[in-house]
């Protein structure tokens, strides 16, 4: 696979959005922005969101919607990489941004769920209804993790719903082409989880009880699952760490993996006519690629 480099410099890079102007919007999680990177590689700062911006969607209305872990991450430096480490002990919890993309001008919709706190809100992909699932990562400090979970929410703020919960390390979140399956891939575990919608914004009720969803495959080794996109022709994309970069997850189960330059790439999105140009981020080197994909991204309900 032929493989250009877009961009440099980057704050490690997330979330990224291919824009109808051929430009990609995306977030730096470490700089605390929502950053567009013009054709030509330029980088300019479209709003200072604070926090920790981690994913990044087009709403229904053309605005930007971020998932802000609040700062979950302490970043360093190891052999020339960005790393994002644990929790500071001053995170208090994170939240859901909408972002106006000619203001700038950002605004918190929801910090909490059905009363209790958002702890790191991570990626988002909007549903043909005009609402939107999201990941909560939980956070990691010295006495371990708070787990994550799986929500659902509107785009006006008026509800939000948490869909499965006590899940180690939610990260990447999309949908099959049909809207009848919510994919997510767990971090820690190497495993991207399936789960079955009865309904928009709504799961079937797991089966059995105590299982969260289905398994669509757990990788072998020690492989990190971050954000993910979907195919056309419904396979999942999930960026990966350690073995740096794509793994295609076939839903039946089988995996193809095509390697990035980086030990972390954390997302792709896909854009051009044919839905066969794809951008990653390559997160511990601070830069964006693109490259011709073989097959053609599932085009995403929204885009400005």
């Amino acid at each position: 696979m032929d493989i250009e480099l877009v961009a440099e410099g980057l704050q490690f890079p997330e979330g990224p959005i291919a824009m109808a102007d051929g430009a990609i919007v995306l977030v730096e999680i470490e700089r605390r922005t929502l950053s567009r990177v013009t054709p030509d590689g330029r980088v300019e700062v479209l709003a200072e969101l604070g926090g920790g911006p981690n994913g990044a969607a087009i709403g229904p209305d053309g605005a930007v919607y971020v998932t802000n872990n609040g700062g979950s991450f302490q970043f360093h430096k190891v052999d020339g990489l960005n790393i994002p480490g644990a929790t500071p002990p001053e995170h208090a919890g994170g939240y859901i941004q909408r972002v106006d993309l000619k203001s700038g001008k950002a605004e918190i919709l929801y910090r909490e769920a059905q009363g209790r706190r958002l702890n790191g809100p991570n990626d988002l992909v909007f549903d043909r209804q005009g609402g939107f699932w999201f990941t909560d990562h939980g956070t990691s400090g010295p006495d371990g993790r708070t787990h994550g979970g799986l929500f659902y929410a509107r785009a006006d703020g008026s509800e939000i719903t948490c869909w499965r919960d006590h899940l180690l390390s939610p990260n990447g979140v999309g949908l099959s082409p049909d809207e009848a399956t919510v994919y997510m891939a767990d971090t820690m575990t190497g495993r991207l989880w399936a789960f079955e919608t009865d309904g928009p914004g709504k799961l079937a009720p797991p089966n059995p009880a105590f299982m969260p969803g289905r398994v669509i495959a757990t990788l072998p080794g020690y492989q990190l699952l971050d954000s993910l996109a979907v195919e056309a022709g419904g396979k999942v994309c999930v960026a990966t760490i350690i073995n740096g970069g794509i793994t295609v997850f076939d839903p039946s189960g089988s995996v193809e993996h095509h390697a990035f330059p980086d030990l972390i790439v954390t997302n792709i999105c896909f854009g051009g006519e044919d839905m066969q140009t794809a951008w990653i981020t390559a997160s511990g080197a601070g830069k964006l690629f693109k490259a011709r994909w073989p097959r053609p991204g599932l085009k995403l309900n929204y885009n400005a």
